[in-house]
């Protein structure tokens, strides 16, 4: 008896069971046909059966396309068609079976896996620290195939959907393109094959419709259910992804930080409009955790005009070009998709499996560990905007080896937006909640500002940045770091007017310095913050000369020790850089003038870079680099008591 070869399931009536089922090579290409004839059928039987197929297909109105013909190894061809031709098919004379055909891949992970394991790793294994299943991920997106192989028992339905009607008149709802998209992120944060932290619970919350749209108030009604949910019923630790863009929204954006605050880790897509991610919502949120995607060569993602966001609003980039996944069109089947909402969902397995293993660490300590084991300097930063290029962070997200819960001193870079080009303009950074500000900086592209500071406004630091007479507007740059316990405090000398140099050191034992900054109120300034040793107690000390403000930042933490690092070289040389040393991270970043004028100073990573221009002896990069002394010996040139 003739019979269907077919992966998922024979042909009601058919029964041959000599090929079982196997799930794990079941990646189907539905409406392909691989049509064997028997054994020992003439070859010029194969041309005879396609043209009977193509007559008895076309008599009830089915189109048939007819991809190869074999006659060596087998008699037999390959068929696109519906799969209502299949019965007309099998009962043709010579027709031994009838198998779908699949798709079968080289034995190696896939791309987008193997680039978030770390380079020692060995090469072909995707061995994740864990696999994430004390973490629930809710996800934000269209309805999901549940019982898709990949993801099936994985995935929990909630009875939430807030989605607006569909354009167009004559829509029809299909339920594989309803499903495609939500069904696709799922497998990417937990499938078995595609997934990256395989065990991890996604709970559904259906905010976008068939054609992918949603609206604020669908996703704020989201948010409300799960707030809501969260109260009824608490658990941590917990994910909401977010995988869409819409236009700036405030309120979007509050109800996104509230929910931070709530103990609530919210990863967002940065949007695929090749541009800046702060004019976008939820992705300009500061206490969400933005995502820009790359591709297979840690590349920038392009999609014709289009691609990824970028800018200060982004925090980490993570593979978002062909990445496969579930499909929707079977339970069986296998898509390719690109965009910033499968960089976002690869950001979400990876904090699962950091939270599985540290269930109690905050939004801001995630973040900082998400970049701490991010690959660095690897994307080619001329395919961003010049003017973006500084603000945005040249990370692509990495799982780490293993999963620790010991205490690390971390710290990264946030950028403020450009100010106005007045002589009154400012601009002003934000550490996230969570987060201390060990240090301020600045820099301005010609030049022309007067310095930085911090202050405290509303019961918050904020790094203040001055533009000056001629520039072109400054950006402030605020050091924001995760240390348990660890308080700091700005001491100030001099008010900017007066005629006497100014030095001011941390006056508590128990303090060290982090951080020097300066400003001026006159519009004369040039950077001449210099940290030293005092010269009694030899406690670290900022000073500078006289008319300029100095701002020296002191910070107590549980064995925190600090030193100085300085690269003035002889001469002018346009970039300067410092750096710490492995097992130090850098607090403070400030530049000093010997002559020329220098632009500012701002970190990249763990090193310090100054740019100067207008000729002159140059500026020096001074770096001010701490570290748990409980972890390693003390070495000399600390200013830790």
């Amino acid at each position: 008896m003739n019979s269907l070869e077919k992966r998922t399931a024979p042909l009601r009536g058919f029964k041959d069971k000599r090929l079982p089922f196997n799930t794990e090579d079941a990646w189907r290409l539905p409406g392909h046909y691989l049509v064997v004839l028997k054994e020992n059928t003439h070859k010029s039987h194969v041309t005879r059966t396609i043209r009977r197929l193509q007559a008895k297909a076309a008599k009830h109105a089915y189109l048939t396309q007819i991809v190869q013909e074999f006659y060596h190894v087998f008699q037999g061809f390959v068929v696109k068609m519906s799969s209502d031709v299949l019965h007309l098919a099998l009962k043709l004379p010579h027709v031994d079976y009838i198998e779908e055909d699949s798709v079968v891949f080289a034995q190696s992970i896939p791309w987008n896996l193997d680039r978030i394991v770390q380079m020692h790793e060995a090469a072909g294994k995707y061995t994740p620290p864990n696999d994430g299943d004390q973490v629930e991920v809710y996800l934000l997106d269209t309805s999901i195939q549940s019982n898709h192989r990949e993801i099936e028992g994985r995935i929990v339905v909630t009875n939430f959907d807030s989605v607006p009607e569909e354009d167009g008149a004559r829509f029809h709802r299909q339920a594989s393109k309803c499903d495609s998209h939500g069904t696709h992120m799922a497998g990417v944060v937990s499938g078995r094959d595609s997934g990256v932290a395989k065990g991890a619970s996604v709970r559904s919350v259906r905010v976008l419709n068939c054609q992918g749209k949603g609206t604020v108030s669908g996703a704020l009604a989201a948010l409300e259910f799960i707030r809501g949910t969260l109260i009824a019923q608490p658990y941590s630790p917990m994910i909401v992804l977010l995988p869409f863009t819409g236009g700036y929204s405030r309120t979007l954006n509050s109800v996104c930080r509230l929910l931070v605050r709530t103990g609530v880790v919210l990863i967002a897509a940065a949007g695929n409009y090749r541009d800046d991610a702060c004019l976008y919502s939820p992705a300009s949120e500061p206490e969400v955790i933005t995502v820009g995607a790359t591709n297979y060569q840690d590349q920038p993602m392009s999609v014709g005009t289009s691609g990824t966001n970028f800018g200060r609003c982004v925090d980490i980039f993570a593979p978002g070009d062909d990445i496969v996944s579930a499909s929707s069109d079977c339970t069986t089947c296998f898509t390719s998709k690109s965009g910033t909402s499968q960089a976002a969902a690869h950001v979400a397995g990876i904090v699962a499996v950091i939270l599985n293993a540290n269930p109690n660490l905050t939004a801001s300590e995630v973040l900082q560990k998400l970049l701490h084991h991010s690959s660095k300097h690897v994307i080619n930063e001329a395919w961003f905007p010049e003017e973006q290029r500084l603000p945005t962070p040249n990370m692509v997200a990495r799982l780490p080896t293993k999963v620790t819960s010991e205490e690390q001193l971390l710290c990264r870079s946030v950028w403020s937006e450009r100010s106005g080009f007045s002589r009154t303009a400012t601009a002003a950074a934000h550490c996230r909640e969570g987060e201390e500000m060990f240090s301020c900086s600045s820099y301005s592209r010609n030049g022309k500002r007067k310095g930085e500071h911090i202050q405290e406004l509303a019961g918050r630091k904020e790094c203040v940045a001055s533009n000056a007479f001629g520039g072109q507007g400054v950006h402030a740059i605020a050091r924001c770091c995760t240390w348990q316990k660890a308080e700091c405090q700005v001491h100030v000398s001099g008010d900017g007017n007066d005629d006497t140099a100014a030095a001011d050191s941390c006056a508590k034992e128990d303090h060290v310095l982090t951080g020097c900054s300066s400003h001026s109120s006159s519009g004369e300034f040039s950077d001449s913050v210099r940290p030293q040793p005092g010269q009694a107690d030899r406690r670290w000390a900022c000073s500078q000369r006289e008319g300029v403000a100095s701002h020296t930042s002191c910070c107590h933490a549980p064995s925190i020790e600090c030193k100085v690092k300085e690269n003035g070289p002889t001469g002018f040389a346009e970039k300067v850089t410092e750096s710490c040393e492995e097992g130090w991270t850098l607090t403070g970043c400030n530049a000093f003038s010997r002559g020329s004028v220098t632009h500012g100073a701002y970190a990249v990573q763990n090193s310090c870079v100054v740019t100067s221009s207008g000729g002159g002896k140059g500026a020096a990069a001074i770096a001010i680099c701490c570290r748990n002394s409980q972890s390693e010996l003390s070495s000399s040139g600390t200013n830790h008591k």
